[in-house]
């Protein structure tokens, strides 16, 4: 396996100086953003990098010449928001031109979450089964917006040699556990992967090892991000907690650096885990969001975890006999 890093973690910093850094870390990939939710911050104006070629001639070999690769393009958003979902939406088509023009095949994304109903202007996620109007709202939400939506979009990537859809399942989007995601794959096609994210998993009380154990085929790139449970503050604010991110001694659970939510041994069966189920070329892309530690020294910490715990070698064991 191979250790990345999602470029916004350090967003302070320039192309060329995130890029050393990057280097410097002994990463092998970055995962570029290019807009919506994350800063766009080392790729510049998106327009002008698809238009110009010597642009894209300079950002490859500087990338190249610190011995990078690009695991993904991002666009995490809502393309599906019921009034700005047509700008959010071409963000993710220009990550997809990016990523036919640079050669990567997969982007990272989020399913997007519409509105309840026609005419709606947010948002609106459903998290329970009852009362009655939740199925309305899901059938409207699922068979008039998102399945018509991936389709085409699943189609556009297709045509341009970009055959993963990576969907981080999250909280507040459609898809946000693994029965919404199978919906969306069963409809749509084997294009749609996951970017499996186990912070997130982690916090809606799931089991990311049990998952790798049942949807290994669909996962095609990996974030590395922790959670910790605050048990104290679960025991009555549940795990829906909508307070701040930075109340982080109130809040039941918090996104932290690796090993600070789930022990190393937890880890280093996360990484087995993939290894031994087909994971083993692919990256693990840190994401930095850590109220407590410094981008600095929460990616530092992240990646010495990693190289303790993660396989770098495909295996080579032969039985004898």
């Amino acid at each position: 396996m191979k250790i990345g890093m999602v470029t916004d973690s350090v967003a302070q910093l320039g192309t060329d100086a995130m890029l050393d850094y990057a280097a410097e870390l002994g990463l092998d990939a970055i995962e570029l953003c290019v807009g919506n939710w994350g800063d766009a911050a080392h790729i510049g104006d998106v327009a002008e990098l698809l238009a110009d070629t010597k642009r894209q001639r300079e950002l490859r070999a500087r990338i190249q010449d610190r011995g990078l690769e690009i695991s993904a393009f991002t666009a995490n958003g809502n393309q599906l928001h019921p009034t700005d979902g047509e700008r959010q939406s071409k963000v993710v088509y220009d990550a997809l031109r990016l990523a036919e023009i640079f050669e990567v095949p997969r982007i990272v994304l989020m399913s997007g979450l519409p509105a309840g109903a026609p005419g709606d202007s947010m948002p609106n996620w459903i998290t329970t089964s009852w009362p009655p109007e939740t199925q309305q709202a899901l059938d409207y939400q699922w068979n008039e917006v998102a399945i018509p939506y991936w389709k085409t979009l699943a189609d556009f990537a297709n045509a341009r040699g970009v055959n993963q859809l990576c969907i981080e399942a999250h909280g507040a989007q459609l898809v946000h556990n693994m029965p919404s995601f199978m919906q969306l794959r069963d409809a749509v096609g084997p294009t749609v992967g996951l970017n499996f994210d186990p912070s997130h998993f982690i916090w809606m009380g799931g089991d990311p090892i049990e998952m790798i154990r049942r949807y290994s085929e669909c996962i095609y790139h990996v974030h590395a991000k922790d959670t910790y449970i605050d048990t104290h503050n679960l025991a009555d604010a549940t795990r829906l907690d909508s307070r701040s991110m930075d109340r982080v001694l109130e809040r039941s659970w918090s996104y932290v650096t690796l090993g600070y939510g789930q022990p190393e041994a937890w880890w280093r069966e996360f990484c087995w885990q993939l290894q031994a189920r087909g994971y083993g070329d692919g990256v693990l892309s840190i994401e930095h969001e850590d109220q407590n530690l410094s981008r600095n020294e929460g990616m530092r910490r992240s990646v010495e975890l990693l190289n303790r715990v993660m396989p770098r070698e495909q295996p080579d064991f032969v039985l004898p006999g």
